[in-house]
Parts: structure tokens; C-alpha cells; sequence
């Protein structure tokens, strides 16, 4: 009988102990508002600012309650208005153009690659059509950082990293969120971090910071943010800024600052189990893995595959017979989406025109999460299913 595995791909590991204590702490002091501190106390959530600024090298941080909510700050912080056109990946998910549009603004979207990145030659085309670039790292795939960057340099684009896959990951070892004018990362539960929502924002610009923390709700109260800029820059921002609330809570910060500390030694555990289902999935027939370059430190959270040019019908067997052993995997290319997956066309608030490259290489794109309850050996064998499923199918239609 052919092996079936058993374990739940959306099962997390608990809370680290250290964390379930700093959150009774703050529950059994009530103070879990930001902004509501004893005398002489730093709040848990502007630790957690110091402490992740700290972390990726970034003058300011600024707490919010969503990944979400940080990408649509940044929009608004550096200027972004109704109307306006901002470029951003094809290949990505909902919340990303999501808040594009919770800003009034219009996406326009960038091929992806058969390397799951944004296609830096289609960003060069499309360059003047927009003075922002929201950088979706889609699944944690990082693309050439310096060659994306003198793009959007040259042509005057201001980048926004979605680092929601790649907290922990980096290009020549510059942290990712770092080298666009902001990073917004996610603390939601299937991310790198787990306070079940939650977000971090980061930037080196004062005023693009200024703006964020009178957005995020401070009130007047900017001057408790540790990891904020000086004073002076609010003099005029505290005035003309709209308070649009999405602070992050003290009981969420006190959860995840424990987890920050255990980060480097998480996303090795990550990347021993990527690499052993890569190691698996390698040299099967009509599959093909996507080679990470050697520039990119990776966190492996999650795996892709390619079954370029297979069509719908094979890939649907495939997922099919997967299933069936209890292997879950996600498509990019179906016409509707299903739970967290879509595609560009999905968006309907979106008129995009139709990208044959990029819809050649989503409907190849096969995804699976890789949680830290599997062991390595649970790894061998989701490998060990997949492989003999794709080569079942292909095999047959040869």
C-alpha cells in the first residue's frame, strides 16, 4: 500500500514559554494599549520596535495590527493619493493590491519569471508608468536587490518591500525591508513570527516614519515611540496627517518579542526541511525546482515547483492524487480563487490587461506550505508522494 502522510499543514508549534509568561504579565497589568504606561515604563510594543529595528539595521519601526495595514501606511506615507498608478508583482496575493486599492490607487501589474520574481526587463518597461513600486518577495523569492533597485533609482520609483515570506532573509546579506524606502513585514500565524496578526513597518526616512506612527494612531502621543524620529518631525506632520488606527497591542508585542530572538535559529530549522523536500522533488520527470541563487539567504517556510506547461487537467490529477496521501498543495493557476490563493485576474477591481508570459508561468506554479511540526523525516516522505504522483501522471500522458 502506498505510503500516506498524516500530519496537518496548517498546524503551528505552541507559543515559546517565554512568551505565554510576557503575555500573562501584560494581561495581569490591564495595560494593553500601547500608549498605556506606568510611570518610568517603555511599553512592550515600543521594545518591540527597538528590538526589531535593531534586528535589520533600520533607523525607525513602527508596530501596526496587520502586514496589510503596514503596506497601505507605507503607500499613504510616501505620498501615494487616489488615482495614482503603483507597479507591483503578478504574482502575489490579495492583500497586496488590496492595499493599493484601500488607498484609492491603481495597480498595475509586473510579469513574473520562471525564478518566481518580479521580471526586472518588464519593470524596465513599465518603469514610467508609475512612481512607486509595491515589492512583493511572493513566497519568500528574492530577486536581484541591486539591479531592482538601480531600475527604479533611474526612474525615480519609490520601492515599498512586502516582506510578509522574508523576515529573516536577505540579498547579499542586506537584510530584506531594507533596501527599499520602507519594509512592511506580517506577525500573522503561518509567518515567520506568530502573534495571529500583526504587522512591522521600517524605514530610514523621518518623515516617511512621522508619518506612519500619526497615521497609525498616536495621537500626540509620538514621543513614546523609541524607535521614531525626533520630534521636530512631527512639527508639521502632527497637523496635516489623518489618524487612520491600526496601532498594535502590548499582549501581542509581548508574544512576539521572545519569538524574535529565537528568529535566526527558527529559519535554519525552516531551511533543513526546505532543503530536504528539494532534495526529494529533484530530477523528477516534467517537474522542476526553482534554483535559489547563491546571493539570496532564504527562509524556507514554504515551497514552490514548477509544472510548466502541464495544463489544467494534468495539474488538477496531480493536486488530486496528492490529496488522496495527504500531501496538500496549492495551484497558481486556476481561473477562480481558492482560499488564500489567486491570481492577477482574480481582482476584478482591477482592469488588467492579460500577461501571456506571467499566465504561462503561474499556471506551472504549485505551492505547499512547510511547517516547523514536520520532521525531517515527514519531509522525505511528502517528497517521496510527490515525486511519484507527478511521475505517475506524466509518465502516463507520455
Amino acid at each position: 500500500m502506498s505510503d500516506v502522510f498524516k500530519g496537518s499543514f496548517t498546524q503551528q508549534e505552541p507559543i515559546p514559554e517565554a512568551a505565554i509568561a510576557a503575555a500573562v504579565e501584560v494581561m495581569r497589568s490591564g495595560r494593553l494599549h500601547r500608549y498605556n504606561t506606568a510611570e518610568g515604563e517603555m511599553a512592550q510594543t515600543a521594545l518591540l520596535e527597538q528590538e526589531f529595528a535593531a534586528m535589520v539595521g533600520s533607523k525607525y519601526c513602527l508596530a501596526v495590527a496587520s502586514g496589510g495595514y503596514a503596506m497601505a501606511t507605507a503607500l499613504r506615507a510616501v505620498g501615494v493619493k487616489p488615482g495614482d498608478k503603483v507597479l507591483t508583482n503578478t504574482f502575489t496575493l490579495a492583500p497586496v493590491p488590496g492595499a493599493i486599492a484601500a488607498v484609492g490607487a491603481v495597480p498595475v501589474f509586473v510579469g513574473v519569471t520562471e525564478n518566481l520574481v518580479i521580471d526586472l526587463d518588464d519593470l524596465r518597461a513599465k518603469a514610467d508608468q508609475a512612481d512607486v513600486l509595491l515589492l512583493s518577495h511572493m513566497r519568500g523569492h528574492l530577486a536581484d536587490m541591486e539591479a531592482l533597485m538601480a531600475i527604479c533609482d533611474a526612474a525615480g520609483v519609490t520601492v515599498i518591500e512586502d516582506c510578509a515570506h522574508t523576515m529573516g532573509a536577505a540579498w547579499k546579506g542586506v537584510p530584506s525591508g531594507t533596501q527599499g524606502k520602507v519594509g512592511c513585514y506580517s506577525c500573522q500565524t503561518y509567518k515567520h513570527v506568530n502573534s495571529g496578526e500583526g504587522g512591522l513597518f521600517v524605514t530610514d526616512d523621518a518623515e516617511v516614519a512621522a508619518r506612519a506612527i500619526i497615521l497609525s494612531g498616536s495621537y500626540m502621543l509620538y514621543a513614546r515611540h523609541a524607535a521614531g524620529p525626533p520630534p521636530e518631525a512631527f512639527a508639521k506632520i502632527r497637523y496635516e496627517t489623518p489618524n487612520i488606527s491600526g496601532r498594535m497591542d502590548n499582549l501581542r508585542a509581548a508574544i512576539l518579542r521572545p519569538q524574535l530572538q529565537d528568529l535566526q535559529t527558527q529559519c535554519e530549522r525552516w531551511n533543513a526541511r526546505y532543503y530536504e523536500i528539494e532534495k526529494g522533488l529533484r530530477d523528477t520527470p516534467g517537474l522542476r525546482v526553482i534554483e535559489r541563487p547563491e546571493e539570496e539567504t532564504i527562509v524556507g517556510s514554504s515551497i514552490q515547483f514548477l509544472l510548466l506547461d502541464w495544463g489544467e487537467t494534468k495539474v488538477a490529477e496531480v493536486l488530486a492524487r496528492c490529496a488522496a496521501r495527504g500531501v496538500e498543495l496549492k495551484w497558481f493557476g486556476g481561473a477562480e480563487p481558492v482560499g488564500f490563493t489567486s491570481r492577477y485576474d482574480s481582482w476584478r477591481y482591477v482592469d488588467a490587461p492579460r500577461m501571456p508570459a506571467s499566465d504561462r508561468v503561474l499556471g506551472g506554479i504549485i505551492d505547499m506550505r512547510v511547517p516547523l511540526t514536520f520532521s525531517l523525516e515527514d519531509c522525505a516522505l511528502i517528497a517521496r508522494i510527490i515525486r511519484a504522483e507527478v511521475s505517475a501522471v506524466y509518465q502516463a500522458a507520455a
